[in-house]
């Protein structure tokens, strides 16, 4: 019965050497696979919500949030530029040349139709 032997195998004493030198070494081998994992998750996200142009120093996003009371913020991020604007129901005057028209189609989206019937950037 050569099998039951009842000395610890290499990976056993592996183990309990380096346990024995420090305990707290596998709280540290934890800590990095976590970091790992959240770097990962990160990674994922951006990847589904697309969000990769937010990080990209050239590019050009707005993202509108609205808060629970309805407040409406304008988020704009032109190359690293990034600018916050507060949107209120103020109206405002001016001189100005009319660019087009805006419709708001009944899912809620806005098209905008420039005058001059060019493609707008």
């Amino acid at each position: 019965m050569s099998f039951l032997s009842t000395r610890p195998s290499a990976a056993q004493r592996l183990l309990a050497d380096s346990l024995g030198e420090d305990p707290l070494s596998m709280v540290a081998n934890l800590f990095d696979v976590s970091v790992v994992l959240i770097t990962g998750l990160f990674i994922a996200l951006f990847s589904v919500y697309r969000l990769q142009d937010l990080v990209d120093s050239t590019s050009e996003v707005t993202v509108v949030v609205q808060r629970e009371g309805g407040e409406l913020t304008l988020l704009e991020k032109k190359g690293k530029r990034i600018q916050a604007r507060r949107v209120t129901g103020k109206e405002v005057s001016g001189d100005g040349t009319r660019l087009g028209t805006a419709y708001r189609l009944k899912d809620g989206k806005v098209i905008y139709v420039p005058e001059d019937g060019s493609t707008p950037r």
